[in-house]
């Protein structure tokens, strides 16, 4: 998937909510973080800058010439804490957003500030080592030039992804080529399941997520005091095409230990922890731990707004527990695929346990309140947070929060449900609304209600009243206007750089009446990458029994390139796609793996290739149209703020 911030829609953004001033409750609020949190302790400052060689001073553009990463962009966040925003947050985005190269420790360097993730480089015997090439292939390949001009040009002889999110391997064409794979000049390593899980977890639900994406990165909202300050577990996505070259090598899933380009790698297996395929590494000849994702600066999520299967808490703090009995000891940094390192063996270790700890806290808080008969609701209102995270930073809430992280916990155990009747079979959305507002007196009465709310700073009360009054009246200008003013206090109110990113998306969505440009999910390249099984999935997600008109068929599907073959089962109801052949088909589809991708991107059509040789059909055409006519097509731009 990719992520976009279209310069029109950043400009309406601009025009319609930018200069909102924070209400006197929520400065308040603001204010009072400033007394309760050591905000102004200078240690992760003085950790951020530590080592730094050189930054980029251009903007760092793709090759087409748009804009992938305006360098100025946080510039904003050097300025004290605005009104605007929680100093918790602003503190962390301030220093997520410091960028250059950085000198880890003689032979390891990072790359830092141009993307959501950070790239480190470990000089080889011969080349670079590098580790996570961002998200897109631009500030990959301004980060890799920027090391080779400092520190003397090297090529690229092995990449390791430690995991399987886009952040961590889409880049990898700035740094590296497929020509280079297939020569064998450079190898690429990745955790066990990589290939399996980059696109699975996405793939089905991969529409649905790219547009809550939207809201969790603040897409199409500009960064500014009032606008987008950070996303807590690094500055922002930059954009471009999103690639993916497969690994030469998938580790065993006991981990390993193994020699690249002259420099040892004690490589241990974390999957199931921050995402379903993911390892750490130790560096014995540098007493260093790189700990990917599992253990950054922040609380993570334990399920991401943007969607996906619900992460192990319980997991997670034995992994890190792992980590810490194997390496925390011999450790004299560790760093991690985001933020900035920490130096110092008893550093390593307390950061080790607090992170730890904190996954451990919320799970187990989570099911003693949930055994003691307490809903998911109440659980997330009451779980507080461990004595630690008032002094430990990386422990606090700024990409996956303590309220959040425990309904995750909770559904993890016990589903969707929180176990109150009246919530089993609630209605619908939209009809809940109109009966709740003829309940309160009709749209007036209502609206009277949740300005009372807000400006009483009772702005979850507010946002309550005016989505239903929204969802009730989708074309009630004031009510629009205040829950959009509700959500902007609440985003300016957010520790989480998640929270305050959802609700100025909904802000800006609900006063400016569109949404920003969507993610292609239908991309050639997207298409391409995609197994054979899984992409047949995929369309039987799209199957809509509505569209079915014709009889029920087996369709087999061979594509001579790849060897492979899948037997579709079409039925009224229900499309099944199984891999293999089927000697009683009525219809087959020969076609090239290639040119299928080509026909799904709409970049071809059925009968062109057929005409051109490149597809042949036996039996009823009539089937195929059948089957393809059924698909819905995938509205990336559902409505969320609004029925």
């Amino acid at each position: 998937m990719s992520f976009v911030r279209p310069a029109a829609a950043i400009a309406l953004s601009l025009a319609l909510i930018a200069n909102t001033p924070a209400s006197d409750s929520t400065a308040a609020l603001n204010q009072s973080v400033m007394g309760q949190l050591p905000i102004n302790d200078r240690q992760d400052y003085d950790d951020a800058m530590r080592g730094k060689l050189a930054e980029l001073d251009k903007d760092i553009l793709n090759e087409d010439g748009s804009l992938s990463w305006p360098i100025k962009r946080f510039d904003f966040l050097a300025e004290p804490p605005a009104d605007t925003a929680n100093p918790s947050l602003w503190r962390q985005s301030r220093l997520s957003a410091i960028h250059g190269l950085f000198e880890v420790m003689p032979g390891i360097y990072q790359i830092r500030g141009y993307d959501l993730s950070v790239m480190t480089l470990i000089r080889g015997k011969t080349g670079w080592i590098v580790v996570d090439p961002l998200l897109t292939p631009a500030p990959a390949k301004a980060g890799l030039e920027l090391a080779n001009r400092t520190l003397g040009e090297l090529p690229v002889v092995a990449v390791i992804y430690t995991h399987s999110h886009a952040d961590h391997f889409g880049g990898v064409r700035g740094v590296t080529s497929a020509e280079a794979l297939a020569a064998g000049k450079v190898q690429i390593i990745a955790p066990h399941g990589f290939m399996a899980e980059t696109v699975g977890e996405s793939v089905l639900a991969g529409t649905a997520m790219s547009r809550r994406a939207q809201y969790q990165f603040g897409a199409g909202f500009a960064a500014g005091p009032d606008g987008v300050i950070g996303v807590g577990l690094g500055p922002a996505l930059s954009v471009g095409p999103i690639g993916l070259l497969p690994p030469t090598l998938e580790l065993p899933v006991d981990g390993k230990i193994m020699d690249i380009d002259g420099v040892t790698f004690e490589f241990m297996d974390a999957g199931g922890t921050e995402a379903p395929s993911e390892l750490v590494f130790y560096l014995p000849q540098y007493r260093a731990l790189h700990s990917a994702e599992v253990a950054t600066r922040n609380f993570h999520n334990v399920l991401t707004p943007r969607g996906a299967l619900v992460r192990d808490a319980l997991k997670w703090s034995r992994v890190i527990d792992a980590m810490l009995v194997r390496f925390g000891a011999k450790s004299d940094v560790i760093l991690a695929s985001h933020h900035w390192p920490a130096w110092g063996t008893d550093t390593v270790q307390q950061r080790l346990r607090n992170q730890r700890d904190m996954y451990r806290y919320v799970h187990d808080q989570t099911l003693r309140m949930a055994n003691q008969g307490y809903t998911m609701d109440e659980i997330a209102e009451a779980i507080g947070e461990p004595d630690f995270a008032a002094q430990d930073f990386s422990t606090r809430g700024y990409y996956g929060t303590y309220k959040h992280n425990a309904k995750a916990v909770y559904q993890r155990y016990f589903g969707w449900w929180n176990g109150v009747p009246a919530d089993y079979d609630a209605l619908p959305k939209t009809e809940e609304a109109r009966k709740w507002v003829a309940a309160l007196g009709g749209g007036k009465a209502a609206l009277a209600k949740a300005q009372a709310a807000h400006d009483g700073g009772d702005y979850r009360w507010a946002a309550t009243l005016g989505q239903t009054l929204v969802f009730a009246e989708p074309d009630n200008a004031a009510a629009r206007k205040l829950l959009a003013a509700t959500y902007l206090q609440l985003a300016y109110q957010s520790e989480g750089g998640t929270w305050r990113n959802i609700y100025l998306a909904g802000a800006k969505e609900l006063e400016a009446g569109e949404r920003s440009d969507a993610p292609d999910t239908t991309s050639l390249a997207l298409i391409s990458s995609i197994p054979t099984a899984d992409l047949f999935d995929a369309l039987a997600s799209r199957f809509n029994p509505a569209k079915m008109p014709g009889e029920e068929a087996i369709i087999q599907f061979s594509m001579p390139d790849t060897g492979e073959a899948m037997t579709v089962d079409l039925r009224k109801s229900v499309m099944f796609p199984r891999p293999g052949t089927s000697a009683g088909y009525a219809t087959k589809l020969t076609i090239n793996r290639t040119d299928f991708n080509l026909l799904l991107a709409q970049q071809a059509s059925l009968p062109a290739l057929m005409q051109a040789g490149k597809a042949s059909i036996e039996g009823d055409p009539a089937h195929l149209a059948h089957m393809f006519g059924a698909l819905d097509t995938p509205q990336p731009q559902f409505p969320i703020v609004t029925p």
